[in-house]
């Protein structure tokens, strides 16, 4: 097995020289690449070791409670002992205050070392920003801290039997109990709903105060915790689940919970977004790391597994074959060009540039997952029958990889958002068009664009846009990628670079012919 080696070059090249880190007036170079590289080597020593034993091992439910795999609480303590789970947290909490840009270098990282691991941990810094927007004083400094230490982990509590991506059919109920509340209800699919790593776990619930027929406006964000809420919550089962074994996901019953309101009654939907829209480029960011390592895999194995011969009869190695370079070469192009697109996005969010971030954020949630998807597909390929073993660690990178195109919202439902309100989002859709101009003039990628606002202006005026939504999108994430690599040939000094980009550029895609 490959062991794993944290893309660090490629994430500073891509946030520097192609998403434009460095014009921001706060970025810190010096300090990006330090953080970045203590990441790294705590990731490659301490947590990357424990991927392929814990997806073997996997979790299991003992007496109501969740015993996480062996070494798992050990790599988590150092993890908090080195103040990682604080990094965003603002510093009067005990945090690093650290940013977005450099939250996505160690999330990616996190990802690409230990899928399953970094699904528990990393809904904290989506914890800490709603509790900054939403919270009061006092569930601030009550759990805030907490959060940034390690002494505690949080969940987001969405999903129920009937009710995925439909919120409006969600029953958990909130009845009110004096000045608080009780939680009564059942959660379905919720990731780290209990672990034995932190000694607490605080749980933000979305929960019904309003009528039935009320749907979204009769739903209210609450927090309670395994603290709070003792045997008023209970894990009555985990999932066995195709990848991310070792990332317990828990059917959970809310009987009674004593909990706080969040914000507004009624506001539930508006809070609940502060942590969806960071886990969204979250699970973007998961999609590159699972086509950084694919890669990283299949171009190992490539190298030195002897194939067939060479014109001049020596021994040839399976990447002296075109077929298997042309694979290997996708799986690079869409590593580095979605990593690109989640970076364009998240420095844009710095630059206040909201409208272009809502936009864009639906399409590198659906373009970068399927990235990451079909990266870990053709390393499976590239490694033939070693690669549908599980020792060679690729089948378990399709496995976890898997999920991400369903989770956070499925990638359908972002397309159809794309094709709907993203449209209606005028000021975000004319700041896309921009981008584009902004980041290249090749004139493929012009092309393109004519016929990407020409489907833009045919789905817009569409009485049925959803039977057109999957096609639109799609075409607009090509565009998006085929930019980006534009841009990536023009700024980068590796030898490869500019190979890659007329591999990416050179056919014209057939998705807006449906438009």
């Amino acid at each position: 097995m490959v062991a794993y080696s944290a893309p660090v070059d490629d994430i500073l090249f891509s946030l520097r020289e192609v998403a434009g880190a460095a014009e921001l007036p706060d970025w810190d170079d010096d300090l990006a690449s330090d953080i970045l590289t203590a990441f790294a080597a705590f990731a490659e020593g301490a947590i990357a070791p424990l991927d392929a034993p814990g997806d073997a091992e996997g979790c299991h439910l003992e007496n109501g409670r969740v015993r996480m795999p062996a070494g798992f609480a050990e790599a988590f303590a150092q993890l908090s002992e080195m103040g990682w789970q604080g990094l965003t947290a603002p510093e009067r909490f005990g945090g690093m205050a650290q940013g977005p840009l450099m939250a996505a270098m160690v999330s990616e990282v996190f990802s690409g070392a230990n899928h399953a691991m970094q699904m528990i941990c990393n809904l904290v810094p989506g914890a800490v920003s709603t509790l900054l927007r939403f919270g009061t004083e006092a569930q601030q400094e009550a759990w805030i801290p907490r959060l940034a230490s390690g002494e505690a982990l949080s969940t987001m509590c969405l999903t129920e039997p009937g009710a995925g991506s439909d919120l409006a059919r969600l029953r958990t109920k909130a009845i009110r109990d004096g000045d608080g509340w009780q939680l009564h209800g059942e959660k379905i699919f919720i990731s780290g709903g209990d672990q034995d790593l932190s000694p607490d776990i605080l749980h933000l619930v979305l929960a019904r105060t309003g009528a039935a027929e009320d749907g979204v406006k009769g739903l209210s964000l609450f927090l309670t915790a395994r603290s709070l809420a003792g045997p008023a919550i209970k894990i009555t089962r985990i999932e066995d689940k195709l990848g991310l074994h070792a990332s317990p996901t828990c059917q959970m019953a809310f009987d009674g919970a004593p909990a706080e309101l969040i914000g507004n009654a009624g506001g539930g939907l508006a809070a609940m977004f502060t942590l969806m829209n960071h886990a969204r480029l979250d699970v973007a960011l998961q999609g590159v790391a699972h086509a950084a390592r694919a890669h990283a895999i299949a171009a190992s194995y490539a190298a030195e597994r002897t194939q067939g011969r060479k014109p001049d009869g020596s021994d040839a190695v399976l990447s002296d074959h075109p077929d298997v370079r042309r694979m290997l070469d996708e799986q690079r192009s869409l590593a580095l060009g979605a990593r690109a697109m989640a970076h364009i996005t998240l420095v844009e969010m710095q630059r206040g540039r909201g409208a272009l971030v809502d936009f864009l954020t639906p399409v590198c949630k659906v373009f970068c997952t399927e990235a990451g998807i079909r990266a870990a597909d053709l390393g499976i390929q590239v490694l033939g029958g070693y690669g549908y073993l599980t020792e060679y660690r690729i089948a378990q990178t399709w496995r976890d990889a898997r999920i991400t195109s369903i989770y956070e919202g499925a990638n359908g439902i972002h397309a159809l958002a794309t094709a709907t309100r993203g449209l209606r989002n005028t000021e975000g859709v004319a700041a896309f068009d921009g981008l584009i101009g902004r980041l290249t003039d090749h004139p493929q990628v012009m092309a393109l664009r004519e016929d990407w606002r020409a489907a833009r202006d045919a789905v817009a005026q569409a009485e049925t846009a959803a039977e057109l939504a999957t096609e639109f999108t799609a075409l607009t994430g090509t565009l998006f990628y085929r930019a980006v690599w534009a841009r990536i040939a023009r700024v980068s000094a590796k030898d490869d670079a500019a190979r890659l980009s007329r591999r990416v550029l050179r056919t014209r895609p057939g998705w807006h012919r449906a438009a």
